[in-house]
């Protein structure tokens, strides 16, 4: 089959691209209001953009309140979804008003970070502190805005749980890295194999 995106005519009953395009790292963001309510929230379009600086982004349809926090306070926080915590991270999905927090709604446990205000998920083996750089609205090929936020932040303070690193490397398969797929669809990362670059 071909279709256009634009035009929506794929005759399926669900958009395929995000089912073609996966699996999707999960950034699982947790910010602090200025009013100090915690906030935490998964996003599928999230990605480490730059080493070295070291920079992470995440895609936000619309200015929802990790996005309001982050360009209020300037600091968020990226916790690993993991197997795991597969069924905190989808109900922390779930919208609640600004002024509850989806650690309460999930019976998750803060923890504090070190060099950034916005605390971090306890039961997370990994999380990056991150300091605030920009956030942008996506425009798309006619130079329109489209409402899709791109927010970009410098990782400052990486937090790892030794249990899973071995031999002086972290082990993505014990972790059991979370991903998402298209529809309501979710995977992990629980099989890894080494393939050198050629020389």
């Amino acid at each position: 089959m071909f279709y256009e995106p634009a035009r929506r005519n794929h005759g399926l009953p669900h958009n395929p691209l995000k089912a073609i395009v996966a699996p999707r790292p999960i950034g699982w963001i947790s910010t602090l209001s200025e009013d100090g309510v915690a906030n935490l929230a998964p996003y599928s379009f999230f990605n480490l953009v730059s080493e070295g600086p070291d920079i992470v982004m995440f895609s936000s349809d619309g200015q929802k309140h990790s996005v309001t926090n982050i360009m209020a306070t300037g600091a968020f926080v990226c916790n690993l979804a993991t197997r795991s915590l597969m069924e905190a991270v989808n109900l922390s999905s779930k919208p609640i008003p600004a002024d509850e927090s989806e650690f309460e709604l999930t019976g998750l446990t803060a923890a504090p970070s070190r060099l950034v205000k916005p605390p971090r998920v306890a039961a997370s083996p990994c999380a990056l502190e991150c300091v605030w750089i920009e956030t942008i609205d996506l425009r798309d090929r006619h130079g329109e805005n489209t409402g899709r936020l791109i927010t970009f932040g410098e990782v400052v303070g990486v937090h790892i749980d030794d249990d899973y690193i071995e031999n002086g490397l972290v082990r993505t398969e014990k972790l059991q890295s979370l991903a998402r797929g298209g529809y309501f669809d979710y995977s992990w990362v629980d099989n890894v194999r080494s393939l050198p670059r050629p020389t």
